[in-house]
Parts: C-alpha cells; structure tokens; sequence
C-alpha cells in the first residue's frame, strides 16, 4: 500500500519541519486573500502534518483505490492548513495557495473537494464531518474493507447535537476503523470554550459514551506518533484522541487571542510572523 511521499515516519525534525511550513503557507494565503482562518490552521499543523505524511494510508497516484484511508477535516473553516500539505506533497500546485479564497480560485475559504483533488469532502457547516464519517466507516465495515476513517473536529463543534449522536451511533456499531481527532485549542469564534460553552470534562464525555480515548499534546510529535502507531486503541470501540493545542501557534501575538479567528495579517504582521516561524517573507 502506497503513502503519501512525506517525511521519514521516525523522522521528528522532519515532521516538525513540515508542520512549520504549513503553518507559514496557511499565514501566506490569508494574508494575500485578506481573509480565511489562518489561527485554525495553525493550530492543527502538527496534526494534519503527522497524519498526512506517514499515518494516512492513501495512495494519490490511485485515489479511487478501494483500500485508501479517508480523511474528513470537519472543522472546514481550517482549510489553509489542508490545502497546504496537499500541496507540499505535491499533490496540488503550489501556486494555487496564492490564489486561496479569492475570486475564480478553486481553493474556497471552507474546505470544497469540488475540482481539488486529495479532498474528501466539503466542509464548515460545523457539526456534521463526525456524522459523514461514520457513514464512511459503517460502509466499510460493511463492505468488509479494511480502510480506516479519520475525522479532524474542532472543539467548538462538540458543541452541536449532531456530534453526540454520531457519537452513541459509531460505538453501538462497533466502528473500531474510526478516529476522531479533536483539535482542542479552548478557542472559539466568539470567547473561549470555557466562556461559550464549557466542555470539560470533555475526555470524559467521550469514554461516557464508549469511545476509546486518549489525550495529547497536539504539538508534541513523539507523543502523536505513540499514539498514532497503537490504532485502535481497544478492538471493538472507535478512538478519539483529545488533541490539547494552542490556537494560532508559532505566533506570538496571534497565539490564544481571540481577534485572530476571523482576521489574516496585513503587510506587517504577515512580515512579523514570518520572522517569528523563522521563514523568508
């Protein structure tokens, strides 16, 4: 079965090197299109990173291959991010990132699989990638295939009614060829998580409801390959990995700071934060 072509899965410096570069191609693009949700990519950069070149099963020179692993990045308004490590594996041009969310571009500001190849799926209507992969799963679970299903959620969906009931739905079918990454940066559009809607304790919630969990530090890559590398965590039930992370990170003033949700960087403090990921502007 084909990877993806990426960094050495043993290889930290190398997925570090990469999540740095998605994060400065996420900050690039916003900036250019003077809008998107760069902090919601950045966040998740470790994240789609590892999973994207080395634990992602999925063959690009086939993507009709039945024996493909699927990814559904649900919180969609983090699409840069995705963008970006599907076009730094060379899947996509690189220049379509300068033309992200503007007018004519294929790329729009909520991930769209429509003409972008490697997409699985439209998304950004919060609350409904968790229930659109557990279809996936239960197919091929049915199908007697041995592919697995990966969802990416925000912490800010766990908000929707619709999340939980896919939720009670993927263990009473016993979908142990899901996972669910939760991107658990304590941020939402309008407050914190804890201000909006308080979540904790949200490891907790999802064992409540016969999820195998375990939690992470989003950034740390050796603790997400530990991880990653022990899927299922118990035969029978889906995984969900509590991914704790810092919403915009690897920037300092835009790090935890709730007016970089919707804002990309003007001239400046695109030059600023490209000092700070140590990138040429």
């Amino acid at each position: 079965m084909a990877r993806i072509m990426g960094p050495d899965m043993n290889d930290r410096a190398s997925w570090a090197e990469l999540a740095a570069q998605l994060r400065v191609d996420s900050i690039r693009s916003s900036s250019a299109a003077g809008s998107g949700h760069p902090t919601s990519s950045m966040s998740a950069a470790d994240l789609v990173a590892v999973l994207m070149s080395s634990y992602l099963h999925y063959d690009f020179g086939a993507p009709g291959d039945p024996r493909n692993d699927h990814l559904i990045l649900s919180k969609g308004h983090g699409c840069a991010g995705l963008y970006a490590v599907l076009a730094e594996i060379g899947f996509l041009p690189l220049a379509w990132l300068e033309r992200f969310y503007q007018d004519g571009s294929r790329l729009a500001g909520h991930v769209t699989h429509k003409g972008v190849p490697g997409v699985e799926a439209s998304t950004g209507a919060l609350g409904h990638g968790l229930s659109l992969a557990c279809g996936m799963a239960l197919a091929a679970r049915r199908d007697r295939r041995k592919h697995r299903v990966f969802v990416v959620l925000s912490d800010g969906e766990c908000d929707e009614g619709a999340t939980w009931e896919a939720a009670l739905f993927a263990p009473h079918h016993q979908l142990d060829n899901l996972v669910a990454i939760i991107d658990y940066n304590k941020m939402q559009s309008l407050g914190s998580v804890a201000e909006v809607l308080e979540l904790e304790p949200l490891a907790a919630k999802w064992e409540a409801f016969r999820w195998a969990v375990r939690e992470v530090d989003g950034h740390n890559v050796g603790e997400l390959m530990q991880i990653l590398t022990s899927l299922p965590f118990v035969p029978g039930r889906p995984s969900c990995v509590v991914a704790h992370t810092v919403k915009g990170k690897g920037i300092s003033f835009m790090e935890r700071q709730l007016l970089w949700h919707y804002r990309s960087p003007d001239a400046a403090e695109l030059d600023r934060a490209l000092r700070e990921l140590d990138s040429p502007g």
